[in-house]
């Protein structure tokens, strides 16, 4: 048996997950959003590499892998708040982090680390493509290729798809550290209705017309912040 351990985390046979398993309802059940009762200092470590990831594209004017990193961030806000609504509506999420993961769990579905995560995903996705952002692979004679930011998607979605069947196979201290609650939901519908739209919107939207890219932002982020601010003080999410 192969056995990696550091600290109290212990990965088994190495294995994934391929769909949702309804037992991790129970896990659910004990979730506590917004608690810090697991608080640490690679919350400010982590918030400070974001930070300078960020700054560091400002300094070098290099702001559409700055809007890449917006647009992406803001999509998974979207999603995390729909599926914390759905955990609402119909008590359990389609995902969902664990208390003893974590140093900070924002909504059901996010921790503090993931979120910091995304934060950078479009940021990477967007500086991963080539040059020329017009590159099409395998074009040859009348055959015009694939778009090369539609294949950076789809390719992005598959690493984050596996990785995520990866982290519902992980556990702490005995407990799942991220869980799937629905039989009907696991690494393909993760990848098609969920990583694809994200990195679709990192390696689509910095190309935009100037007017259409900044309509984009501000309606993305005007959404995610009304939607944050009235659900949490109605305590839906």
């Amino acid at each position: 048996m192969i056995m990696f351990k550091l600290a109290n985390f212990t990965l088994e046979n190495f294995k994934f997950e391929w769909i949702g398993d309804p037992a991790n309802k129970s896990i659910v059940d004990n979730i506590v959003v917004r608690s810090n009762a697991n608080f640490n200092w690679t919350f400010i470590f982590i918030l400070a590499v974001v930070f300078c990831v960020y700054w560091d594209n400002i300094k070098k004017k290099n702001f559409r892998a700055i809007e890449a990193g917006l647009a992406l961030y803001g999509v998974h806000w979207l999603y995390e708040i729909a599926n914390a609504v759905i955990a609402k509506i119909w008590g359990y999420p389609l995902w969902a982090v664990t208390n003893n993961s974590t140093t900070f769990i924002l909504l059901i579905g996010v921790c503090w680390e993931l979120s910091m995560m995304f934060a950078l995903a479009g940021i990477i996705s967007y500086n991963m493509l080539p040059d020329d952002p017009n590159t099409r692979y395998l074009a040859k004679g009348k055959f015009k290729g694939f778009d090369c930011k539609l294949v950076g998607s789809i390719g992005m979605a598959v690493l984050f798809a596996l990785f995520e069947s990866f982290l519902a196979a992980t556990s702490m201290d005995g407990v799942k550290c991220f869980v799937w609650t629905y039989e009907w939901w696991g690494v393909f519908p993760v990848f098609i209705t969920t990583y694809v739209p994200f990195f679709l919107a990192s390696n689509y939207v910095p190309f935009m017309k100037p007017k259409a890219r900044k309509l984009f932002l501000i309606i993305e982020w005007s959404l995610v912040a009304v939607l944050l601010v009235v659900l949490i003080a109605c305590k839906v999410i």
